[in-house]
């Protein structure tokens, strides 16, 4: 979803950014497609909550904001082969360290919950 802007300039650098990787699948793909090139069903494969409707509707997205390219291949089945853009490969550094983030979030979440068997002593 487009964040409304109100304002007469082009927003913010971040607002400008998160329009682009907006959404619960765009950075995973963003994420994925960082270790080279990949199909359509690999992808899905790497993602198995996105239906194919969904992530052919963010991976077109994608394309429209030049972050990732689509290769089609005349071949008998089609092949089409998708891969970050020099856009996209600039935004390696953001998804790693949002990658790293949420890593680290992780273990803090899980290292402030107290264990199951501690909370069993408890009771």
């Amino acid at each position: 979803m487009k964040r409304k802007n109100f304002g007469h300039g082009p927003g913010c650098p971040v607002e400008v950014t998160l329009d682009l990787i907006d959404g619960k699948w765009k950075g995973v793909i963003l994420y994925h497609l960082q270790g080279g090139t990949l199909r359509f069903g690999d992808l899905r494969r790497r993602m198995p909550g996105i239906t194919q409707r969904m992530l052919t509707k963010q991976l077109r997205a994608l394309e429209a904001d030049d972050l990732v390219t689509r290769k089609v291949y005349p071949e008998v089945p089609p092949r089409v082969e998708y891969t970050l853009s020099p856009t996209g490969e600039r935004l390696k550094p953001v998804i790693d360290a949002l990658k790293a983030w949420g890593e680290d979030h992780r273990a803090r979440q899980a290292a402030s919950r107290p264990s199951k068997s501690a909370a069993n002593r408890a009771a």
